[in-house]
């Protein structure tokens, strides 16, 4: 699914980190945990391809990628709906599973709002639900859960752990939380362990 070796990354010329490895196999769901500022967030640019590396490999054995970002990223023109209808590639049983993805993020009766009426928990549920109906067969997940109180994120990780899982996808979770890697996760990964 993903191999990395040796990898390094610098911005201006300030290493953001060197010699970095690390593996991911199919339908294996991983969190990386480390303090802030250690390029995690990095990381999963680097995957994604919105960043080059410095050095090393980046071996992607996936066919499709579903990002959420730190920042919700929703089309502000657009209601919960259309932005999840616009990265749709195929419109078969298009609202079902666009009805599927709200009603995991508990989103089901603001599907017709736009980003400015939602509240910063709202619009990462919103893009949540974007990344789902992408169906890609890797999520990479930036705090996804970090806006949301207790018992939200608590079901939403799970709910979201379980159909990850029923649909074989892998993922890494970025987090600063080890109740929701926990929660989430098969494996726990410190960022520091992935460097020489």
């Amino acid at each position: 699914m993903l191999n990395i070796e040796n990898l390094s990354f610098s911005y201006d010329q300030k290493p953001v980190f060197t010699g970095l490895n690390l593996t991911l196999s199919p339908g294996e769901r991983i969190a990386l945990m480390g303090p802030s500022g250690c390029g995690k967030s990095t990381l999963l640019q680097l995957i994604a391809g919105l960043l080059s590396a410095k050095e090393g490999t980046l071996q992607k054995g996936y066919s499709k990628l579903s990002y959420v970002f730190q920042e919700p990223r929703l089309f502000p023109w657009l209601t919960v709906k259309q932005n999840l209808e616009a990265v749709l590639t195929s419109k078969e049983d298009a609202t079902e599973r666009i009805a599927e993805a709200l009603r995991l993020v508990r989103l089901s009766d603001s599907a017709d709002l736009y980003p400015e009426e939602l509240s910063g928990g709202m619009k990462i549920r919103a893009s949540l639900a974007r990344a789902l109906v992408n169906q890609g067969d890797l999520f990479l997940l930036d705090e996804p859960f970090a806006s949301l109180d207790l018992e939200l994120r608590e079901e939403i990780s799970i709910a979201l752990r379980k159909e990850l899982g029923r649909r074989g996808s892998s993922a890494i979770l970025v987090t600063h939380h080890l109740e929701d890697a926990k929660r989430f996760a098969d494996r726990i990964v410190l960022f520091d362990d992935l460097k020489k």
